[in-house]
């Protein structure tokens, strides 16, 4: 699933491809919005919150995520879509430019003044102009058994991390990523951490990763080998239980798995 770094960057490509033009066509390819018409509204700016993606008139919000497979491409008027047609969920289309939303995993179209309830429930947004971490450290508290690599995830805690950042985090601060959220050494380090990898990625691209996807490679600080396995995902104990499984890369040197007994 594109993480914070990646919407943040679509929305900078689509910033420079719409705002300030005029909509000549829109066509949301969704049934609950398929009446949907901004023809003649002006794009006036496009933003991102974590891993939603915003796009603004004066007097709508096309709100959308692109969950695991969806992208954004622009093209010129009349230029060949590089993406089966059949995937696209949402066109946007200027005098010269067309933007196509593909594979989009959630469309909505909101009032401007409705915007807010699309990341009501979202922790403080890693690149965001009003980023707090002090929120998010407290919000990352408030459950202190959750181990810090799911607490990490959580996009109510802190909005942008997903399963590549919260394994290049936590090597980075040599904390294994089922650590208790009370026993990470130092908390605020990590959070500050987070912020400082998400704002590198985004930022100063390319970037590449020391653990994500390296099994069996070196660790680069040690030499040992790097390590991937499941961490189960629970929600916490106040809200429904579910599982999932998505690995976590982890080197079992550097990163010594915790004793919870």
């Amino acid at each position: 699933m594109p993480e914070g770094d990646t919407v943040f960057l679509t929305a900078a490509r689509l910033r420079r491809a719409l705002a300030g033009k005029t909509l000549v066509r829109s066509d949301f390819r969704v049934p609950r919005y398929a009446t949907v018409d901004l023809v003649g509204q002006r794009v006036d700016e496009v933003g991102s919150y974590g891993k939603h993606l915003f796009i603004r008139t004066a007097e709508a919000s096309i709100h959308t995520h692109l969950k695991m497979e969806g992208v954004w491409r622009t093209y010129c008027v009349g230029e060949r879509w590089t993406r089966p047609r059949v995937t696209a969920r949402v066109v946007l289309t200027t005098d010269d430019t067309e933007a196509v939303g593909f594979s989009l995993g959630k469309v909505e179209v909101l009032a401007r003044s409705e915007e807010h309830t699309a990341i009501a429930h979202l922790g403080p947004d890693l690149l965001g102009p009003d980023w707090d971490a002090a929120e998010a450290i407290r919000r990352l508290s408030r459950y202190p058994e959750q181990p810090i690599g799911l607490a990490l995830l959580d996009q109510r805690n802190l909005a942008g991390i997903g399963n590549i950042y919260r394994s290049e985090i936590c090597f980075l601060r040599r904390v294994h990523p089922a650590t208790p959220v009370r026993a990470v050494p130092d908390l605020p380090a990590l959070v500050e951490e987070a912020h400082r990898v998400l704002t590198q990625a985004a930022t100063k691209p390319p970037w590449r990763a020391l653990v994500y996807g390296r099994q069996r490679w070196a660790c680069q600080r040690c030499g040992g080998p790097i390590r991937v396995r499941p961490l189960a995902e629970t929600t916490p104990p106040s809200d429904r239980i579910t599982q999932r499984e998505r690995g976590i890369y982890f080197c079992p040197k550097c990163q010594p798995e915790p004793n919870t007994s």
